[in-house]
């Protein structure tokens, strides 16, 4: 087994795909195959379910997933520790992000990081708050963005992302600057189940509130037409919200409500040198919000 075999193995558990993963590394999908196919030789076992809809892993595979992803971290920390020898030149950085922080800041922590490391391969992964904090554990990702509550993960605060009410015109809402929680039992609800769900679940649990839910989404976009379209109210984070509709109105929550957004790296184990310069990155861009908070450590 070599690194080459496992990087294509990684990409093809990544993409779920052998074309998909020769397009990205410049192989064809029999020569994706083929290295598939002699590692498993190699090692005895079968790894991957083949079908016309993609692949994914056996059980077996499954069994030993996390230990390749162990020893290709491993190997790309060497490439990265020679690499930083030779002026971080070469080598890999992987992000795991949240869909309302990745469009807000995304794109300006990547520009700075390529305008000084113009020939890093930098990949990106947008999902849920689980599957970044899984990606972090499993080795996928080198950083993760999310936001609290987090575990078995060191966790750097970033900012504070309030929650709003969003009501759409001709509601009897609309237009108020604050809405008092206990105004929220009756009202037709849009639950957001991105991850704040959470927080407004619990939020209504402590004042005895019981909104009628009407719909569950797990898109941001989603959510903001279907209460423009007067389908109902929702609470949605800061980040989330487009900066102006005519359609729309933004109160704010009586108590007031925020998630508390910061990054994740792997618990006990030292980042590597390309994170270590994100990392730098992240901080210079949010020099206040450091100040604000200590680093927490959960367990």
């Amino acid at each position: 087994m070599n690194s080459f075999q496992l990087k294509v193995l990684l990409k093809v558990i990544d993409s779920g795909s052998f074309t998909r993963t020769g397009d990205q590394i410049g192989l064809t999908q029999s020569g994706v195959s083929h290295i598939i196919t002699a590692l498993e030789n190699e090692l005895g076992i079968a790894l991957l379910h083949r079908a016309r809809t993609g692949s994914s892993l056996t059980a077996e595979g499954q069994t030993v997933i996390a230990h390749m992803r162990e020893i290709a971290g491993h190997m790309e920390q060497i490439e990265q520790k020679v690499a930083a020898l030779n002026g971080l030149t070469i080598g890999r950085l992987s992000i795991g992000s949240f869909p309302s922080f990745s469009a807000r800041y995304i794109p300006t922590l990547l520009a700075l990081f390529k305008e000084q490391f113009p020939t890093i391969d930098v990949h990106l992964y947008e999902g849920g708050y689980e599957d970044i904090r899984k990606w972090v554990q499993d080795g996928m990702v080198d950083i993760g963005f999310t936001a609290l509550p987090v575990h078995k993960v060191d966790f750097i605060p970033l900012l504070e992302d309030p929650l709003y009410v969003v009501i759409p015109k001709g509601h009897s809402f609309f237009g108020r600057g604050t809405v008092h929680v206990e105004d929220m039992t009756g009202q037709s609800f849009i639950m957001l189940r991105s991850g704040c769900e959470t927080l407004i679940e619990e939020t209504f649990k402590q004042h005895g509130v019981s909104p009628s839910i009407s719909y569950d989404i797990k898109d941001n976009q989603t959510v903001i037409s279907m209460v423009s379209k007067n389908l109902g109210i929702s609470i949605m984070p800061n980040l989330a919200l487009p900066e102006e509709s005519m359609d729309l109105s933004y109160a704010s929550l009586e108590p007031k409500l925020v998630r508390n957004i910061g990054y994740i790296t792997r618990k006990g184990k030292a980042p590597s040198p390309l994170a270590l310069e994100f990392m730098s990155i992240i901080d210079h861009c949010f020099p206040d919000q450091q100040s604000l908070f200590k680093k927490s450590d959960t367990s």
